[in-house]
């Protein structure tokens, strides 16, 4: 059975500039950095940067995203940092918490969000999604 979420790997097409933004504005913690790559620690995550050539050129359509945990006190300087870096905002946050949504230097789709599953799953009690069932 799964137990969680192994690691994510990102390919980056400038290893140095995807590096430093996952260190300096996200905060990641470097674990190893090589010719192609580079691993890092966030919370108990597993983060992976991966140097590929063949890396998306435009931004992708589909809502597909990486969320972020961050608390309700650092949200604000979070979202300072990210805005203040110049990352593109691609969707207005309208759940429950505080989200920013936003694009990484590889236009990579991201969040940072303060809330979690059960805290929205209460919001959903009381303002459900079209045909939105609950199970135990």
């Amino acid at each position: 059975m799964i137990k969680g979420i192994n690691h994510i790997t990102l390919s980056v097409k400038d290893l140095d500039i995807s590096f430093n933004f996952y260190k300096d504005i996200l905060n990641f913690k470097p674990i190893a950095k090589w010719k192609k790559g580079a691993y890092f620690e966030a919370g108990n995550l597993w983060f992976c940067l991966y140097l590929d050539d063949k890396i998306r050129k435009e931004v992708l359509s589909e809502y597909s995203h990486i969320a972020l945990d961050v608390s309700e006190e650092n949200f604000p300087i979070l979202s300072q940092k990210i805005i203040d870096y110049g990352c593109k905002i691609f969707k207005n946050n309208t759940s429950e918490g505080n989200s920013l949504y936003f694009l990484d230097p590889n236009n990579h789709k991201l969040e940072i969000h303060t809330s979690n599953l059960y805290s929205r799953i209460e919001r959903c009690k009381v303002e459900p999604y079209e045909n939105m069932i609950f199970f135990d």
